[in-house]
This record gives structure tokens, C-alpha cells and sequence, in this order.
């Protein structure tokens, strides 16, 4: 779904006065979370609204809330998928399962229904045409129920949905501008700084350096780029299925390359040093990784989604970004052909 889709339903919304209304959320767990913390928070700003012990395999919320959010409960680590707190009572279909019971988690439900049952569809014809006319259908069905709840909790929920990750900055102001929900959104103001600087960081402009210091040892980006060769930075994290699978791809890169001076650099972002090292291992990495980055370079780089891959110039001009596969091969391989 593009961003583009949803930009003509922020238009003309308007945030209306409320009052306080009750709320009860019932979140089965459990026997062995049984005594454990539970927290609901706030999915947009990270603030913990409420916590209570985990009772009989369930915990259970209750307060007052002026108006609908976006939140999730926490519980060691595990997150329970994000819902709509809002008036009413709310359950879930079992642990992990989605929520139901009040107004607009009951529109998320049905529209996470009806989009199954489109791909099921597409999944079972061959017909191109068909299948684009299926697609017309999910993107109607989402766009119809963003235009619906332009002005509440569940738009927002399907504007973050959205490809709005990776929107040039220019289409988050349009939609901040028309919609009062996006502009007060934690997440959103957080998506337009990312795209104020993935925008700084494109093919022509200069590199950003950033400093991490892990273990004693302190790294920096300019201890690699911006002296006289080429290097290819992975920003990557061990859990990442999509960056292990970009390791062959840089892997034979390396190899073409590297007695022509082309360096690969690792930045472990988003990820525990242990796991990181024991993924080096496991893949056999011979270039050196940066350790511990966590999100200082993706800030600096405005990245919201890993793996991302970037190609400095020989003065650490960005070359490339962004590119994976058969893409990025071209990219090193026109960089190094005009360097010889």
C-alpha cells in the first residue's frame, strides 16, 4: 500500500472535545506468567499507562481514557499485538491474538479479515488481470476504512501501516498539514525526522560520521570511509533474516573486489553484542564489524528498516543506497569500473 493512497483521507479532520471514559482490557497469558509485571503502554509515545500482576493467566486494565490510543501490553519482553484503547471492554482471541469487543477494534478485526480473504483469493488464480483487480480491492478496502477514521486512533494505526517508513519527507508535511492526529503523533514527528535525514544521506551528498565506542574501543565511521577507496557498509543485526541473507551477496562482492582496494565495513545496529559476534562466527565474516552501534548511526542516517546498504566513494561521497542483490552488484561493479 503506497503512502499516496492514504494522503487524500488526512485531509479536513478535526480533533473533537472528550470526556473521560471507562475502559477494561483483558489480556489472557499464561500459567507461567502467573506473579510476572504486566504493562500497557502507549504504542506512539512509549509511556507506560498502566501495570498490574498477572492473575490467574490474564491481565487485567482498568481505568478512564479521554480519547482512543494506539497501545500494546508488554510482559517480559513478549508484546501482545497492537490495539485501540478505547471505552468498553476489550478481550483478545487467546494470548497473542487480536483484539475485539469494542468499536474500533472491532473495525481493525473485521478489516484484517477482509484483507485475508483477498490474498486467499489471489493466491488461488493465475490470471494477471485478476490479480490486479484483487489488488484494487485491498487497497479500496484499507483506503476506505482510512477515510473513515482519518481523525482517530485506528487511522493513525493504518498511516503507520502504511509505507509512511519510507515516504520522502515532502508527502509526511502533506499529510501532517491536513491531519491534527498525524501532527500530534510520537511516531510520525519520529518518521519525519527520519526522512529529514535519509534525505541528507542520499547518492551525491557526503557522508555523516558517527562514533561508537564498545569494550574499550572506540570506532568511527571515518576510520573507513573517506580514505581513498571504496567501501561498502552493511548496517545489519543478527536476528535479521533479510540481512543474513544479503551475507552471500556481499560475501562474493568482497571477494571480486577487495584486491582493488574495495573494503566492506559490518555496523551492528539494533542488536546484542553477544548475538552479533556469535553470527560472525557462524557466517564466517572476514571483514570487521562495528559493534554495539544500536540506533546512533540509523539516526544519523535517518534508516528504518535493516538491512541497508550503502556505497562510499573513495572521498565518502554516497555512491549508492538502499540497493540489495543483483542491484547492488551493478552499483559496485559501475563504481570499481570507473576506477580503474
Amino acid at each position: 500500500m503506497k503512502l499516496k493512497i492514504l494522503l487524500a483521507a488526512a485531509a479536513a479532520t478535526a480533533i473533537t472535545a472528550a470526556t473521560a471514559e471507562p475502559f477494561k482490557v483483558i489480556t489472557p497469558l499464561t500459567a507461567e506468567e502467573d506473579g510476572a509485571m504486566a504493562r500497557l503502554v502507549n504504542y506512539d509515545t512509549g509511556e507506560t499507562i498502566d501495570s498490574v500482576l498477572v492473575e490467574d493467566q490474564a491481565a487485567v486494565f482498568q481505568g478512564e481514557i479521554d480519547e482512543p490510543v494506539l497501545a500494546r501490553v508488554m510482559i517480559d519482553g513478549k508484546r501482545i499485538p497492537v490495539f485501540v484503547l478505547e471505552s468498553g471492554t476489550i478481550s483478545f482471541s487467546g494470548a497473542g491474538g487480536s483484539a475485539f469487543g469494542s468499536m474500533l477494534n472491532d473495525q481493525l478485526r473485521q478489516l484484517g479479515s477482509r484483507l485475508s480473504d483477498i490474498v486467499a483469493q489471489s493466491q488461488e488464480v493465475t490470471d494477471p488481470a485478476v490479480n490486479d483487480s484483487l489488488y484494487r480491492v485491498y487497497t479500496a478496502t484499507i483506503d476506505s476504512t482510512m477515510q473513515a477514521n482519518a481523525d482517530n486512533a485506528l487511522g493513525l494505526y493504518i498511516f503507520l501501516q502504511s509505507d509512511a517508513s519510507e515516504a520522502p519527507l515532502a508527502e509526511l508535511q502533506c499529510a501532517v498539514s491536513t491531519n491534527p492526529v498525524l501532527a500530534q503523533s510520537r511516531r510520525v514527528q519520529n518518521l519525519m525526522s527520519s526522512a529529514t535525514r535519509r534525505e541528507a544521506t542520499q547518492p551525491g551528498k557526503p557522508f555523516a560520521d558517527f562514533t561508537i565506542t564498545y569494550d574499550g574501543v572506540t570506532s568511527r565511521l571515518s576510520d573507513h570511509v573517506g580514505q581513498g577507496h571504496y567501501t561498502l557498509v552493511d548496517f545489519w543485526a543478527s536476528w535479521c533474516g533479510p540481512c543474513r541473507r544479503q551475507l552471500p551477496v556481499l560475501k562474493s562482492i568482497y571477494n571480486t573486489y577487495r584486491d582493488q582496494g574495495l573494503e566492506v565495513l559490518g555496523v551492528a545496529v539494533w542488536d546484542e553484542p553477544d548475538a552479533t559476534r556469535a553470527a560472525i562466527a557462524e557466517e564466517g565474516l572476514p571483514w570487521q564489524n562495528i559493534l554495539n552501534a544500536q540506533s546512533v548511526p540509523t539516526d544519523i542516517y535517518g534508516i528504518t528498516g535493516i538491512p541497508c546498504i550503502i556505497l562510499f566513494g573513495p572521498d565518502g561521497t554516497i555512491l549508492s543506497r538502499g540497493k540489495q542483490g543483483d542491484e547492488l552488484r551493478a552499483d559496485v561493479d559501475a563504481a570499481m569500473r570507473s576506477a580503474r
